[in-house]
């Protein structure tokens, strides 16, 4: 079921409407990944010292220039890892175009959806926001004890998270808080491999700017098929 989904949401990438989409998403990624680096690269100015003394060679100056290069490269490894904070919010912001299209091609017969309002999407995308950011970072207090099975472990846990996330917006559309939370629970296990199977790309630079559109499409096949196991 899962890889149908991904799948079907995988061959509406030419719909103009997804196109759409990821470039808008393309272009938030970029900026907040910049904004991000802006702030960190300001903070290494501000740190670090004009120039520091070293025995036998004396002053040495251009310390936050040398930093500077350097945190490129930290963030080009951050960048990794801060592509599930921008997929979470770029959900709630883009969720219903996705949805739409989804359902215009593949369940044309189904009446219009109960849209979340804008401001709802962006609060819970802001609060979801915060706790991937809280249980990523316990977790890497865990990734040095794993060793080479690391990218594993940020898959598994992020992978539930992106999971709850996804099925959550695409239940809302279309059942009450209270159905859609018993229907997430009912499936918890088949929503994280599910999340696992989009958190494991968003580790690749360039192809994680597209998973949050084939993870809200996928998901919103997934709730279609699991609806229609219920009924």
């Amino acid at each position: 079921m899962i890889f149908t989904a991904f799948l079907k949401a995988l061959g509406q990438l030419g719909d103009r409407r997804f196109r759409r989409v990821v470039l808008l998403g393309i272009l938030l990624a970029l900026a907040l990944l910049a904004a991000f680096y802006a702030a960190f690269l300001q903070l290494i100015w501000w740190a670090t010292p004009d120039s520091v003394e070293i025995p036998f060679v004396g002053p040495v100056t251009g310390l936050e220039t040398l930093l500077g290069w350097g945190s490129l490269l930290v963030m080009l490894g951050l960048s990794v890892f801060l592509m599930v904070p921008v997929a979470s919010v770029f959900t709630g912001l883009f969720l219903e175009d996705i949805a739409d299209a989804v359902e215009d091609r593949h369940y044309p017969a189904l009446p219009p959806a109960t849209a979340l309002p804008w401001t709802e999407g962006l609060r819970q995308s802001i609060n979801f926001l915060g706790l991937v950011l809280a249980v990523n970072a316990v977790a890497l207090f865990l990734y040095p004890m794993v060793g080479p099975f690391t990218p594993v472990l940020f898959w598994v846990v992020n992978g539930f998270l992106l999971g709850r996330e996804y099925f959550t917006l695409v239940a809302l559309r279309r059942l009450p808080p209270a159905e859609a939370a018993a229907m997430r629970r009912r499936n918890r296990l088949r929503l994280w491999a599910a999340g696992t199977l989009m958190a494991a790309p968003l580790s690749v630079p360039v192809l994680n700017l597209v998973i949050p559109v084939l993870g809200v499409a996928t998901f919103t096949h997934l709730f279609h098929r699991l609806a229609a196991q219920g009924r």
